[in-house]
Formats: C-alpha cells, structure tokens, sequence
C-alpha cells in the first residue's frame, strides 16, 4: 500500500474584507472590497460561490489512513496486536509501507475507541482487557438489542427479513474461512443491517461500537480467539435468528440473541 504524495495548502474562497479595508474603486462609501480569485471574471459575484474543494492529495491522504485503520482494527481482532504490547507508529509504518503520520493518526482514532492508550514517548500499548469487561459488554448490548428486536419481530414484514438472508449467509462463509477479523467484520454488517431497519441512527452507531469493543481479544486469550468450528456455531445462529423474525416467533428471538450474545462473551 502507497500513501500518496503530500499536496499544497487548501485553499478556499476568500473571505470578505474587514470594517478597516479600503472600498473598491467607484463602490460606495463603506463597502470592503472583496479579492477576486485568480482568472476570476470581473463582475462576477465570487463572494457567493461555495468554498474550493479540498486538494485531492488530501482526499487521498484520508484514504489511506482510513486503510490503515481498518487494517489496525483487523490485526487486533486477529490477535497480531497482542493485549499489553506497546507498538510505534513508525514501526508499524514501515509493515504496512507508509510513513509514520497515517498510522499515528489512525491509532489516535483507536485511542479514542478504548483500544489502545497513548504511551507518551514509545507509542500505543493495546488495552488489556478481561472476562468480565465482555460479560459487562454482552449484557449491555442485550439490553440495547433484544427490545429493538422484538419490537422489529412485531412490525417488519416477512419479505424485508428475507431481503437480509444473504447478509447472514455471508457470515457462515466468514466463519467458515476461520478468519476472525473476516468474520467480525461480517458479523458486524450482519447486526447493522437489522438494527437499521429500526431508522434509529444514534442506535445504530451505538449499538456497532459495542460491538465492536466485544470483538478485541482478551488478555492471555488464544491469539486466534476462537475457532472456526465455533465461528461457524455463531454464524449459523444468524440464519436462525432470521427465520424466527420471519415467523414472529418473539421467545426464539429473546432466547436467541441472549445466547448469542453470551456464547461470545463466554468464548472471548
């Protein structure tokens, strides 16, 4: 992965003059002259116009520190950045071939997360995290989901349900690859799609961070986390799921995302 070139300054549509500027030429008293932008025509009104876009160099720097944080995000679920490890950004720079300034960037945004904390001086040492911080997690989001999904079970039509069945099809071949930043990301997907049906935003991104914050290793766990057989467990109790909404079945649903939620935080 390249990181693009550095680009200029962003520049933008200048702003108005102050009270203390001098008047254009012919313009009444009190009017501040106002610049025109190079190859400007005169007599157009450049004071109306948007501001400029940014740079695309700029455009394409946010590209690749968003590239390098979810390859940070992936490399954690994984176990590659192992709970208590204190890591630098130009180290990990160098592994993903970019300088050091995206990957610091994007560990801050991991900071900001909970993931990892600022070490001053050495870098990010990732979060040590233990059993019951994930059970804490896992009865916080079926506190949060189990309602929203029951009350979706009473309300959402048979064939909207059915339109996420290749979502969760998708995560059992997740799982099946035995990758767990693979299936992680699946899974999130899986259970965004089926909260937004609920059209409650600040829910939905709510509901993901936890999530997200539930898929981190725990500290001395297995650097794999859990196998695929146990993957594909968990990815199969999505299509059940799917069919219980479909049949308004309200205590499968109850019974089902309980135990999803806690075989995952029983596994880690």
């Amino acid at each position: 992965m390249k990181q693009g070139a550095q680009g200029s300054a962003e520049t933008g549509t200048p702003w108005a003059a102050g009270p203390g500027a001098s008047a254009a030429p012919g313009a009444p008293a009190g009017q501040a002259r106002v610049p025109q932008q190079s190859g400007a025509v005169r007599g157009e009104h450049t004071h109306s116009e948007p501001p400029a876009p940014r740079a695309r160099t700029v455009i394409q720097r946010a590209s690749v520190r968003g590239q390098i944080l979810d390859a940070l995000r992936a490399a954690l679920v994984a176990g590659d950045l192992r709970p208590g490890e204190v890591y630098s950004a130009p180290v990990l720079g160098e592994r993903f071939g970019v300088s050091a300034t995206p990957v610091r960037e994007a560990m801050q945004q991991l900071a900001l997360e909970g993931a990892v904390e600022v070490v001053p001086n050495r870098g990010f040492r990732v979060v040590e995290r233990g059993v019951r911080e994930l059970a804490e997690l896992a009865e916080i989001r079926t506190l949060i989901e189990v309602p929203v999904m029951l009350r979706l079970a009473r309300t959402v039509p048979a064939e909207r349900w059915a339109a996420l069945r290749p979502l969760a099809e998708a995560t059992v071949r997740a799982a099946s690859s035995g990758c767990r930043a693979t299936y992680a990301e699946s899974d999130r997907g899986f259970h965004r799609a089926v909260l937004s049906l609920s059209g409650n935003e600040q829910l939905v991104r709510i509901a993901e961070d936890l999530h997200r914050r539930a898929q981190w290793p725990l500290v001395g766990g297995a650097p794999g986390g859990r196998g695929r057989a146990e993957l594909v467990a968990d990815a199969h109790e999505h299509t059940a799921l799917l069919d219980a909404l479909i049949a308004r079945d309200l205590d499968v649903v109850r019974a089902l995302v309980g135990e999803h939620f806690a075989g995952a935080a029983a596994a880690g």
